[in-house]
């Protein structure tokens, strides 16, 4: 029973919040208390409730300080030589915008976070995706993609979890896996020509000179919830006619007149975003300490004035706001579903559907198995519940505890969409995308990213 209603509350969840039929938050906090209640356990509500809050009260504090430190950031102009760099790579090309994204997700993907990933790249590509109104979904769902297939880094989470609940070494299981992770990541790009081929298609070509220049009277056609950026009426090919005027921060990447850049100071900030990055990998603080400090140093010295210290923090209250609390409202989707054993019978109940002549092909099973389970609950859930039992089983068969853990790493290209993850809501949040969108969009191509990676796995005699 227990099984069917875990499966039951996350389809629920995603129906709803896809058909659009509830907000993410108020679907993450519902939902599970009307299933708590049908599991009887109704009066266990609050507790499950204030231990999910608790477990990922540090992942809010991050995400909170980590929006204020990279908004004031893109505010004082650090990113701005990427992004006209990137425009000058891409020459406003769709296909090159897209590829491009996929690259610089890759690349900053190496710190080992998401979060910080996203911002970064949303930062840098969002101005250009909408000057060129390109779709934004696309850039979330190579965005979120590509750093799935990154996230597999020692660092990143998934080979550390996996290393410890086996007690192996996280370098056995990554090195090998590395083949088949380049692999996965060359999907990535093909995947992002290709999409970048269909945007080309639908926008057309504007000329380098269009989208660099700043143009007062350009008009914009909103696309609502549907993720479809709007385009730019510039009288080139990509333009539509319509009414209504650009928001003031749609283009402040390429706006070289705006009054928060601090060009005496772009090398301190550089040197401390750098800094930062460094204690993070180096994990000489805990992260959300680092982001804190970050956040204090940043705002102090670019912005001596308290008033407009002030000013900076409002103007990114929108997305401290929504993000930090999609993460308390997973709180209450995760608190539910681990506080009631829905997990733990979902993953028994999945490990038993397996049967005995597939013993002999536990690390196929292990990788197969890891697109849904990563996708529907935590990777601690997953590595420390779930993967235990599935090396059991496999060494029971003669299958190594190592290949099992290399073929567990198959699914995070998909797991990094997942409503579970708090890094994806930073991802939509900033490029102004609808959660049901971007699942409806991506989840067919990462969950074909993950095969890639499994499948070379087997190619290459990893798994």
């Amino acid at each position: 029973m227990l099984t069917l209603l875990g499966f039951g509350m996350i389809a629920t969840f995603l129906v709803l919040i896809m058909l659009k039929k509830m907000s993410p938050i108020a679907a993450l906090v519902l939902i599970p208390a009307l299933f708590c209640v049908f599991v009887g356990k109704g009066a266990h509500l609050g507790d499950y409730v204030i231990k999910g809050v608790g477990s990922l009260a540090p992942t809010a504090a991050m995400l909170m300080f980590a929006i204020i430190y990279f908004g004031v950031m893109i505010d004082v102009g650090l990113f701005d030589p990427i992004v006209r760099g990137i425009l000058r790579f891409c020459k406003a090309d769709p296909m090159r915008v897209v590829v491009g994204t996929a690259l610089l997700a890759a690349v900053v993907s190496l710190d080992g976070d998401g979060s910080t990933t996203f911002m970064i790249t949303v930062s840098a590509m969002y101005p250009l995706y909408k000057r060129l109104g390109m779709s934004l979904v696309v850039m979330t769902g190579v965005a979120a993609t590509a750093n799935g297939v990154m996230n597999t880094l020692p660092w990143g989470g998934p080979t550390a979890r996996a290393a410890t609940a086996l007690k192996l070494d996280a370098s056995d299981i990554f090195v090998p896996m590395i083949p088949a992770l380049a692999v996965g990541l060359v999907a990535v790009l093909v995947l992002s020509y290709v999409l970048g081929l269909r945007e080309r298609k639908r926008v057309g070509h504007l000329s380098l000179d269009a989208v660099l220049a700043p143009e007062p009277e350009t008009v914009l056609v909103g696309a609502g919830g549907s993720g479809e950026a709007p385009r730019a009426a510039s009288g080139g090919a990509g333009a539509a006619a319509g009414a209504g005027a650009p928001e003031d921060d749609d283009f402040q990447g390429l706006d070289a007149a705006r009054e928060t850049l601090r060009p005496g100071l772009y090398w301190f900030n550089a040197l401390l975003t750098v800094a930062l990055l460094t204690s993070m990998i180096m994990e000489w603080l805990p992260i959300p300490v680092l982001f804190l400090i970050g956040a204090a140093l940043a705002l102090t010295v670019n912005f001596p004035r308290v008033a407009d210290q002030k000013a900076r923090i409002a103007a990114h209250a929108d997305n401290v706001v929504n993000v930090s609390g999609m993460v308390f409202a997973a709180a209450v989707f995760t608190g539910v579903l681990n506080g009631t054993g829905m997990v733990r019978h979902m993953a028994d109940w999945l490990v038993g559907v397996v049967p005995d002549s597939m013993g002999s092909q536990m690390g196929l099973v292990t990788g197969l198995l890891s697109l849904p389970l990563t996708y529907f609950m935590s990777n601690d859930g997953f590595y420390f519940g779930v993967l235990p039992v599935l090396a059991e089983a496999g060494a029971a068969h003669g299958v190594s505890p190592l290949e099992i853990a290399r073929a567990s790493l198959a699914g995070q290209a998909l797991h990094m969409s997942s409503p579970l993850v708090p890094a994806v809501y930073v991802l939509v949040g900033m490029a102004k995308v609808e959660f049901g969108d971007h699942t409806r969009f991506t989840v067919k191509w990462a969950a074909l990213t993950c095969l890639v990676v499994l499948a070379s796995g087997i190619l290459f005699g990893i798994v």
